[in-house]
Order: structure tokens, then C-alpha cells, then sequence
């Protein structure tokens, strides 16, 4: 009979193995998702590529660019929060008012960018299917 230890040691190997062998797949299939991110939205917004439907493998992206986009939203409404906390500690507690035009101006720059990306994720989810 074997040993027990040999066993699970062989069995530690084979999963080494196997897993060195999937990893530079794994990082040549993120880097062609980094590449075709910027691709992906027309292409699913047409809804068709080269004259076919849209594959599974395509909607599946898309769900991954919609998960990060709503990702976005949410620190971005977080920023929003703290912005305007610091904003009236800045005004009301530090009585620092030269201060306050600079973080009202930031202020308003993340509330636009919060305003476009909810905007921007309800048209792209609405090509995706609704979902």
C-alpha cells in the first residue's frame, strides 16, 4: 500500500502543474479583456458583429463592463457623501472659507460625473437585455 504522504504530495504536484499551466492563459485572456474594453460597448450597442447575433461569450463581458461601470457609480456616490461632509467642515468647523469655492467646485464635478454614469449604465444596460 502506498504511503499517505507520497499521495497527497503527488496530488500537490499535479495541482502545481495544472495551475502554472492555466495562469499565463488567465493573464493573456485579462489582457485581451483590458484591450477589448474600450471595443466592447459599440460592439454590443450594435448588437451585432460582423452581420451575426451577439454570443453568450459577448453578453458575459458586457455583464462584466456593466458590474464595473455600477462599481464606479457606487464610489462615486460615496465621494459624493464625503465631499459634502468635508465641505461643511471645511465652511462651518475650520471657519477656512477660502477653501470652500475649491471643494464646491470639486463637489460639482464628481455630482456631473455621478449624473452621466447613472445616464451611461441605464442605456448600456438597456442593450444588454435588461438585465
Amino acid at each position: 500500500m502506498s504511503d499517505p504522504r507520497n499521495v497527497a504530495h503527488q496530488k500537490k504536484i499535479t495541482q502545481e502543474k495544472h495551475h502554472q499551466k492555466a495562469k499565463p492563459r488567465a493573464e493573456k485572456r485579462s489582457a485581451e479583456t483590458e484591450a477589448n474594453q474600450s471595443v466592447e460597448p459599440a460592439r454590443i450597442a450594435s448588437g451585432v458583429e460582423n452581420g451575426k447575433e451577439a454570443h453568450p461569450v459577448d453578453l458575459e463581458k458586457s455583464l462584466a463592463v456593466l458590474a464595473k461601470l455600477k462599481d464606479l457609480e457606487f464610489h462615486s456616490r460615496a465621494n459624493i457623501e464625503t465631499l459634502a461632509q468635508l465641505s461643511l467642515t471645511i465652511e462651518e468647523e475650520l471657519k477656512q472659507r477660502e477653501f470652500s469655492e475649491a471643494i464646491g467646485a470639486i463637489y460639482s464635478a464628481e455630482e456631473a460625473f455621478h449624473s452621466k454614469i447613472v445616464a451611461f449604465i441605464e442605456t448600456y444596460q438597456a442593450k444588454c437585455g435588461g438585465v
